[in-house]
Order: structure tokens, then C-alpha cells, then sequence
């Protein structure tokens, strides 16, 4: 079904500005509208202030601004308590957070995390150097042809001592919505928590951290047209309580003598120090304009952006699509044959169209599937079928460049 969503390109301040680049590398940072830039800069001319700590005005504004933007963000994903929120650099530190803290007190000698074979590095490396020091043993669940994972060997896998599952819900180079849902129910029946990487799915699917059930969930405010530096972690109350601590310093205390320290509740226990004050602030402007947009259609066009991107690069003469999940985001990586990915990402960056080129953080990706990369073209909610239109253009000039 078609959708009536018209894109707002006129909000985004960089894509006007930056015209006639067409600007379709979404999947690695967005851009921000006018909105979330205002909200930055309000809050640095008119309520700059620690949090939690002042008795003075700007203090208590600045307080009730941030806290106010934890219960706009637990809202969001549906979390039961607004003490699920904890506020994090990103989606990286989101999960070295819970391998760091989580992982200390349940990983041991031969007990085991399972990932898949197409997770970014962020959900890969953090869990290796985890089962390094407990002397637990990392597997992998295996990737099919067509970038779907294959449930048959994580169920197998899920026989062993597992004790952490590690899943993305969707893959940032291949764009697979991977059936979580599902992977959740799978790893709680074989006594295992799990954790979602929802980088890529924020700013695509409607989220509900309750109605999935997982334990924990991560995302990047710059993924979803909010500031960089930003990200959430969701944690199921009950295990956010067991957990130790990950960091040290001022806010996460509750007492402190020369003897003993003595910790906050969660969320605080792991906001050690000065946050990020202005970034759960903006990030709360973002995720209004971004549900505005969903309201109005979003979903439904970027689903018939994919279809029309897809069928489009189709008649390419020796293009090859990278990934064909039945159930995708708006994501596109492919190669041409006889050429390298970095060359046609250079020719396509001279005809004014941004897209990635590269391992995309998914290298045990690229090795299973047996490629050095690809091209990635992701899009957004101010991307256009005019813009498809200029890469499919642009892709076919490259191809004839390269291949002279």
C-alpha cells in the first residue's frame, strides 16, 4: 500500500543546506532537524546546570528537564518503570555495560554467550573480552545465504551452557529484521538472558522492550535523528538491581567513607559522574518529531523507498543485492561485479550521492558470506524516490567507469 507520508526535507537544516548531495548513509548516523538543534541550544542559553546536585533554580530546571526526558524515552519503548532507563553514550557503551556488569556475575569457565555471525562489532567484541576473563566460550549462530539467521542452529546452540544471549534486532549492513521475538522466548526456555541491539531498529519499527520480554535493550539517539553521544540502555528492573556497578564517581553514590561506599538505586548506580545533560533533552525532541512522523506514515514509505530501491538496482547490468530477508529496513547493500566497493562508493560521493562502502563493524559477516564489503545505501525520512533515482544513475556511471 502506497503511503501518503510527504518527506519534511525542509526541517533538516543540513539536507537544505548540503543540496544537491543526496544523503543516503542513515544507517551509520542521521541528520537532525531544526527542532533537535534548537532544543540543544536552548538548553545550553537558558537552563545550563548539573543535575541532582544544585539547590538553585537552573539546577531544579535542568533536573526536571533531563528526568522528564527518561520518562519520555521509557515511554517510547514501553518499559514498565522509568528506573529501566539508563542513559549511556550510545549503543556501544549501552553493551559494554551489560558485559562489564551482568556478565561479571553469571559467565564462568565453559559457560557460554551466543551472538550471530551478523552482528556489528559493538555486540561482538564486548562479549569476547568478557568470556576472556571468565574463561567462557563465545558461539555464533550461523547466517543463510540470504541474510536471514538460521534458527534450526540457535536452537541447537542454545543446548549448551548458555548464559547470555546477544542478538541485533535488525542488521545494520544487510538491513534482516531478525525475528527476536521469537530468539527471546527460545533463550528464556534454555534459562539464558538476553540482550537486543536495537540500533537499527529504533528509527524503523515501533518498539515495546514489554511486549518482547527481553532483558535488556540498547539504542543510539543518532540513529534516530537525535544528538550523537546519546544512547539508552533498557534493563529489566530486577536485573539492573543485582548488578554491580560499572563505573565510579560522583552521582551513582549513595555514602561514601574512607572504609566503604555504599550505592544508588538504578538508573543512578550507573550514571557515574557528570551526564550528558543536553543529549536525553534533545533526544526527547527527537523522538516526538520522529513518532509524529511514524503517525502520519513513515513506516509505510520507507517500506515502498526499499521496494523501489530494490527493483530499481535490479536492472543494473552485473549489480548483485546483498542480503534478501523477506523482512527488511530500509536498507540496500549490493556490489557490482568486477569492481571494489570503496571505488564505486568514491565515483557515487563525485556525483553528489552519499552512501557507505566497507565491512560496515560486520566483518565476521563478510567472511562467512565471502565478499570484502559492500555498498550500503540506507535511507530516511526526508529521502525521496527522486534521490533512488539519482543513485541508480549514478551506480550505472560508475559501473562504466570502472569497468573501461
Amino acid at each position: 500500500m502506497k503511503s501518503e507520508f510527504v518527506p519534511p526535507r525542509r526541517d533538516f537544516p543540513l539536507i537544505v543546506n548540503r543540496e544537491p548531495i543526496a544523503y543516503l548513509d542513515n544507517a551509520a548516523t542521521t541528520q537532525k532537524p531544526q527542532i533537535v538543534l534548537d532544543c540543544l541550544l536552548d538548553y545550553y542559553g537558558s537552563s545550563n546546570s548539573n543535575v541532582h546536585r544544585s539547590a538553585h533554580t537552573l539546577g531544579g530546571e535542568a533536573t526536571a528537564k533531563f528526568e522528564d526526558a527518561r520518562q519520555s524515552v521509557a515511554s517510547f519503548i514501553g518499559a514498565r518503570r522509568t528506573e529501566e532507563v539508563i542513559w549511556t553514550r550510545g549503543t556501544t557503551e549501552s553493551i559494554n555495560l551489560v558485559a562489564n556488569t551482568y556478565g561479571t556475575m553469571v559467565l564462568e569457565q565453559n559457560s557460554c554467550v551466543v551472538v550471530s555471525q551478523m552482528e556489528h562489532h559493538s555486540n561482538i567484541v564486548p562479549w569476547q573480552m568478557a568470556c576472556e576473563k571468565a574463561g567462557a566460550k563465545i558461539l555464533a549462530i550461523r547466517v543463510n545465504l540470504d541474510g536471514t539467521l538460521d534458527l534450526d542452529h540457535y536452537r541447537e546452540l542454545l543446548r549448551q551452557d548458555v548464559r547470555i544471549v546477544a542478538v541485533g534486532h535488525i542488521s545494520n549492513a544487510l538491513g534482516t529484521i531478525n525475528p527476536v521475538q521469537e530468539m527471546i522466548g527460545m533463550a528464556h526456555d534454555a534459562g539464558a538472558k538476553i540482550l537486543i541491539d536495537g540500533a537499527q531498529a529504533a528509527p524503523h519499527l515501533e518498539l515495546d522492550v514489554s511486549d518482547l520480554n527481553c532483558d535488556f535493550y540498547a539504542f543510539s539517539g543518532h540513529k534516530i535523528y537525535g544528538p550523537t553521544g546519546i544512547g539508552v540502555l533498557y534493563g529489566r528492573k530486577d536485573l539492573l538491581e543485582a548488578m554491580p556497578p560499572w563505573q565510579g564517581g560522583g552521582e551513582m553514590i549513595e555514602n561514601v567513607t574512607m572504609d566503604r561506599t555504599t550505592y544508588q538505586e538504578p538508573p543512578y548506580k550507573f550514571e557515574a559522574g557528570t551526564p550528558d545533560v543536553s543529549g536525553p533533552i534533545a533526544l526527547k525532541a527527537a523522538l516526538e518529531y520522529y513518532s509524529h512522523c511514524v503517525q502520519s506514515g513513515l513506516h509505510e514509505y520507507e517500506q515502498d523507498l526499499l521496494r523501489y530501491a530494490t527493483s530499481s538496482l535490479r536492472q543494473v547490468e552485473g549489480l548483485r543485492i546483498v542480503g534478501e530477508a523477506p523482512n527488511k529496513c530500509p536498507i540496500v547493500s549490493f556490489l557490482i561485479e568486477g569492481t571494489h566497493p570503496n571505488d564505486v562508493a568514491t565515483l557515487l560521493d563525485e556525483q553528489d550521492v552519499a552512501v557507505r562502502s566497507g565491512h560496515h563493524c560486520a566483518m565476521p559477516l563478510m567472511n562467512v558470506l565471502g565478499i570484502p564489503g559492500t555498498i550500503r545505501a540506507s535511507f530516511g525520512l526526508y529521502n525521496s524516490k527522486d534521490e533512488i533515482d539519482r543513485l541508480i544513475k549514478a551506480v550505472q556511471t560508475a559501473a562504466q567507469i570502472l569497468k573501461q
